[in-house]
């Protein structure tokens, strides 16, 4: 294919895919005036987060780049559930086999589905089964390094860079408290992350011993706060105490980071109840909601929002010129918080609401994180640039 050929088929795609699933967009948060009293935490840097606006309700050194312990591991998971199956047998390797640290304790030339081996990494935070997944999913753990920072910059996470999939200390390892909740929030919207992380108890065959292995997961959120379903613990001599947590309530759920916290299992049942007690998630727009000029919403919008902010949501309608490109597209609705810009949503002309892909319309309907056709849709974009003609 030429070059000219293929910018043609780029600039197609990219318009078709724009039309069907634009994005929502976030704005920076300020400190304000109605805003409840800060809850506080004991941390080095913490973030509060809601997954389905990705809005950061509290932060504090949130953009701060530390070393994150096994919080690392929470992308290792991530890329390992996109990149590979999870009925896959995983073979540990040399460098796999007795790796420092805490560990499930897997033995040399042992094979387990890629599946089981994410349990054990997540519930018991195993260095051996992160670098057998590094080096089964990535070829090696350099390659697989190599997709961690790469969905690291594909997420926007600007204050992170990876150097292995474990998190033992490296130079030039690190992370952010509000880039770890927007991973995090991320991860938690794909269903087999989700369902590993609240696991409280795995139990998976052993080949080298008559008993099954036996995996009690290390967070003490899921047993100690009501609603908690994630997501992972941390700990090294130079990060110190590292906690990722979640919990759902009323159909709204929050993530809470902490880096370098004495107190953490206090602070993240106190920053929990503060999101849920002063942001209460708010439906702005529903998919299809009649709007003026003869047209409807293209998604849902939702928003965590306190109860004064509620009356300061103003919304603008954006219209354009329909042609036989648009497919019934006319245009866009801002949504405005206090006059700041906090998402967009597309509007069709009564009659021409597409279809919305089930993944898409469940996942992605009301948050500002890409979702998984951006994803795809940029490697798709990458391979047409670069392979040869």
């Amino acid at each position: 294919m030429r070059m000219t050929s293929k910018i043609r088929f780029i600039s197609l795609l990219t318009s078709c895919l724009l039309l069907l699933y634009p994005l929502a967009v976030q704005a920076e948060e300020q400190e304000k005036p109605n805003r409840p009293q800060s809850p506080g935490d004991h941390a080095q840097a913490a973030a509060l987060l809601d997954v389905a606006s990705g809005r950061v309700l509290y932060e504090h050194h949130g953009n701060e780049e530390l070393p994150i312990a096994s919080l690392t591991k929470i992308m290792t998971a991530i890329v390992a559930i996109e990149h590979g199956r999870l009925s896959d047998k995983v073979k540990v390797g040399r460098a796999a086999f007795g790796k420092e640290g805490s560990s499930i304790y897997l033995h040399l030339g042992e094979e387990m589905t890629l599946e089981n081996m994410l349990f054990g990494l997540m519930l018991r935070s195993g260095n051996d089964a992160a670098t057998a997944i590094a080096e089964h999913v990535g070829g090696s753990e350099e390659g697989f390094v190599r997709l961690m920072n790469e969905k690291a910059a594909l997420l926007g996470l600007n204050h992170s860079q990876f150097q292995n999939p474990h998190g033992l200390d490296a130079k030039n390892h690190y992370s952010s408290a509000v880039d770890l909740a927007k991973l995090t929030a991320y991860a938690m919207h794909n269903p087999d992350f989700k369902e590993i992380v609240k696991t409280q108890v795995k139990q998976a065959p052993n080949p080298n011993d008559p008993w099954d292995y036996k995996w009690i997961n290390k967070n003490k959120m899921l047993r100690f706060y009501e609603g908690a379903d994630g997501v992972k613990t941390g700990y090294t001599k130079i990060a110190r105490r590292c906690l990722v947590s979640s919990a759902t309530r009323n159909g709204q759920q929050l993530v809470v980071v902490t880096i370098n916290d004495g107190d953490d299992w206090n602070d993240h049942r106190r920053l929990l109840d503060y999101g849920f007690g002063h942001f209460p998630l708010v439906e702005i727009i529903k998919r299809g909601q009649s709007l003026h000029s003869g047209v409807v919403a293209g998604t849902s919008f939702k928003y965590a929002l306190t109860s004064e902010e509620s009356g300061q949501i103003g919304k603008k309608l954006v219209l354009q010129e329909e042609n036989e490109l648009s497919f019934g597209r006319r245009g866009e609705l801002h949504i405005m918080l206090d006059q700041q810009l906090i998402g967009k949503i597309p509007v069709y002309k009564r009659g021409s609401l597409p279809p919305v892909p089930k993944r898409y319309q469940q996942v992605y309907s009301s948050g500002s994180m890409r979702p998984d056709w951006f994803t795809s849709f940029q490697h798709a974009l990458r391979s047409l640039l670069f392979s040869g003609d």
